[in-house]
């Protein structure tokens, strides 16, 4: 095997771990979820192409979507965290770009968090790599947080047709959001 094909597994085998962590964890702790919206800068590659018509230049996009925590292993001044992150980007470019991670990591207890995951987006799979801070007011959780995805290519061709390198571009994001528990 070829050791892009070892990688590519071991982001499917964490992804798939931690939905089922996550599903096991829920009843544990806490769970909280809440709406996010941010903007992502997309560096040159097909996916900044899809969007500026092939200009080859870095683009812009909004997100808008949904955050799921669950909140495990909870300590005095950290708590682990797993996350999952749905957005759809593009719409203002009347284009379709979902996007899912995953993420386990910490927070503690000045509110600052990070972690890292896999991503499932049009792209491809990946791993995403977070951080930021949630600032607590009441029982409201504001969370502004900056996500990194590095840049992939990957090899295109099939029996038919000569293979190719593709090259999708770096997101940078940055997500602002609110939550409160759910149970």
């Amino acid at each position: 095997m070829k050791p892009k094909t070892y990688i590519r597994l071991i982001f499917f085998f964490l992804f798939i771990s931690s939905m089922i962590f996550a599903k096991k964890s829920q009843g544990q702790i806490q769970s909280m979820e809440g709406p996010r919206i941010g903007v992502t800068l997309i560096t040159p590659g097909e996916s900044a192409d899809y969007l500026n018509l092939h200009t080859g230049n870095p683009a812009f996009t909004t997100q808008y979507g949904w955050q799921w925590e669950s909140r495990f292993a909870s300590g005095t001044h950290t708590t682990g965290l797993v996350e999952w992150i749905a957005v759809l980007g593009g719409m203002e470019h009347g284009k379709f770009l979902p996007s899912v991670s995953s993420i386990v990591g910490f927070r503690n207890s000045d509110g600052f968090e990070m972690g890292f995951g896999p991503n499932l987006s049009a792209a491809g799979l990946g791993m995403v790599v977070a951080m930021g801070i949630t600032y607590k007011v009441g029982e409201l959780n504001i969370p502004v947080n900056i996500a990194w995805v590095p840049k992939k290519d990957y090899e295109r061709g099939g029996l038919f047709s000569p293979s190719e390198t593709v090259y999708f571009g770096s997101t940078f994001t940055l997500l602002v959001g609110f939550n409160m528990g759910t149970k």
